[in-house]
């Protein structure tokens, strides 16, 4: 009889190990009706928390007589599965409450919601309307815009060429793009961690949106809108979140990998992931099925501005994706999936970004959210809220079809996280 601390005596001393039973049924009954006595593998694996916690320790053999042990077992799993399912169905409801309350306090036509933890079944929602015109529902796979969450891809692009030697983080914009002020000075990394002291271009241009929802714009002209300030402070010396920082950005991974941005990103982040339903937009175009996106103009009406054009973001907020793509890039931006080791501690320098959120932390296009890593985007008619916590293997994805009441979405995700990881609630809103 196997009495090593691995076996029965073990087991029996630890009732609450972990254990996955691999035994077949037919080999045991044949065993015991011969009096033999048998060893299986014996392990069970139960989720019955915000964490997917491990009730003891796995063994590897476990005497099947006597038969008392195994169904003592085996009523904890049934008990631990019951008061997981319970706390599950707990959980969903509490967000199924909580989500359309929030929608209306934040005039949100429609939302996707998906939340995934290692071990646990998914929660996926949709609520509200994906067109107030039809009344038609919104959709899980409907395609969404996702504003400045396209500046992770744009940086991600960066960090890979640096991985690759082909331009260094800290190399002066001016090896890259002539014409910046302070050029010499200002180097990619201060332009990823949003501390160049550039003016943002899209404090005039966001102005005029309204008046010229449909213009094209280049790159270049985002850009020497900029130029036309003075720098906010010395490169360096403090946090400004700025478009420009990214646009140029973008400019630097073309001219470093000879390839168009989009494509870029296509063949080096989007592929690898099996992103499918990502796409780089050339103007206002949007693929089918999508949702309608809603705009409050300055005299108070909201609109319908789904096709406004998003050049005006180009590579810090044009992109469009959908819930199951981001909840790929949610997952593996935030652990550097395609970053070395050494790039992904670069990456991950947090310093202090007063401007995202009371006590958020910023590194390069990435931002820590009391834990919750990601980054936010806003395109005025759409929001995106893509999001891994890794100390509980958390991915949370929501998508609003609203840029009407952006501190009311900051409230949802407070809302939504009250109920998911109260020991990771969402920060408020900044306090400047």
């Amino acid at each position: 009889m196997d009495r090593s601390p691995r076996g029965r005596h073990y087991f029996s001393h630890n009732p609450m190990a972990l254990l996955q039973f691999t035994a077949d049924n037919r080999d045991y009954r044949r065993h015991r009706s011969s009096g033999v006595e048998c060893t299986r593998p014996f392990a069970v694996r139960l989720g019955v928390s915000m964490r997917s916690i491990w009730l003891g320790v796995v063994i590897s053999q476990v005497t099947l007589r006597p038969l008392r042990t195994i169904v003592g077992m085996t009523t904890i799993a049934t008990v631990l599965f019951g008061a997981w399912n319970a706390y599950a169905d707990q959980r969903g409801d509490a967000l199924d409450a909580a989500i359309p309350a929030a929608m209306q306090k934040a005039s949100v036509p429609g939302a996707i919601v998906g939340i995934w933890q290692d071990g646990h079944a998914p929660y996926v929602r949709t609520f509200g309307e994906r067109n107030v015109a039809t009344r038609e529902p919104m959709a899980p796979d409907l395609y969404m815009r996702i504003g400045s969450t396209s500046k992770t891809f744009t940086v991600t692009a960066m960090l890979l060429l640096a991985d690759q030697g082909k331009l260094g983080l800290d190399d002066p914009i001016d090896r890259y793009v002539i014409g910046v002020p302070s050029g010499n000075q200002i180097t990619l990394r201060q332009l990823a961690a949003m501390r160049s002291g550039l003016y943002n271009y899209s404090d005039e241009t966001n102005q005029d949106l309204p008046q010229q929802p449909f213009r094209q714009w280049s790159p270049r002209e985002l850009v020497e809108v900029a130029y036309r300030h003075p720098l906010l402070f010395p490169p360096g010396s403090a946090f400004d979140y700025s478009n420009t920082n990214t646009v140029l950005l973008g400019m630097v991974v073309e001219n470093a990998s000879g390839q168009s941005l989009a494509s870029f990103i296509e063949q080096h982040i989007l592929q690898p992931l099996g992103m499918t339903h990502t796409v780089f937009p050339v103007g206002a175009e949007m693929p089918a099925p999508h949702a309608r996106g809603y705009f409050k103009m300055p005299d108070g009406t909201v609109v319908d501005a789904t096709d406004w054009n998003p050049s005006w973001g180009w590579a810090s907020g044009n992109m469009i994706s959908t819930l199951e793509d981001l909840r790929v890039w949610a997952h593996d931006f935030a652990m550097g999936k395609l970053l070395s080791p050494a790039m992904k501690r670069e990456r991950d320098q947090f310093m202090p970004a007063p401007q995202e959120g009371d006590g958020a932390l910023y590194g390069l296009a990435i931002e820590n959210q009391n834990g919750w890593i990601g980054h936010n985007g806003n395109t005025m008619s759409y929001m995106a809220y893509p999001y891994y916590l890794p100390s509980e293997g958390i991915t949370m994805v929501v998508l609003l079809n609203s840029g009407v009441d952006i501190p009311g979405s900051w409230a949802m995700m407070q809302d939504i996280t009250r109920i998911i990881t109260p020991n990771n609630l969402w920060p408020g809103l900044p306090k400047q």
